[in-house]
């Protein structure tokens, strides 16, 4: 019965910790686009980072941006119209923390581009972005 109660007890604690944390995160305030053009990448553009980047472009968004990056993957769905990521123009920032942000956030205001926040880790979000970088697009 005591082994039982401390069981019991244990589960309580880590449902109040994992509600507390929820509400946390609920309460976190979104970075702005501002705030994140100011964020300095925290990974080095080195060959690996950017083999890395390649690989999980791939796995998350080639199926729309296409393998090349210019946004004519034949699998997009009809009404989306994926950035070309190697042209000079981009509309939702040029940074590598803007383009963080995108990557992390999604690309609103209608989100057809969905955030992979919780799906990926930072650092693999930064290899992302110079892999992106390393395909042409806008200078820092």
């Amino acid at each position: 019965m005591i082994r039982v109660c401390a069981i019991a007890g244990g589960l309580a604690m880590m449902g109040l910790i994992a509600t507390n944390a929820t509400a946390v995160a609920q309460t976190t305030k979104p970075m702005t686009r501002a705030e994140a053009a100011k964020l300095k990448n925290p990974v080095a553009a080195t060959p690996d980072s950017i083999a890395a980047g390649r690989q999980l472009f791939g796995k998350y968004c080639r199926f729309c941006h296409g393998a090349s990056g210019q946004g004519d993957s034949p699998t997009v769905p009809k009404d989306m119209k994926p950035s070309n990521l190697t042209d000079k123009t981009w509309d939702r920032g040029s940074t590598d923390g803007e383009i963080y942000l995108v990557i992390q956030d999604g690309a609103g205001p209608l989100f057809q581009m969905k955030g992979l926040r919780g799906k990926i880790t930072d650092q693999d979000t930064w290899h992302i972005v110079n892999f992106v970088r390393s395909l042409g697009g806008p200078a820092k």
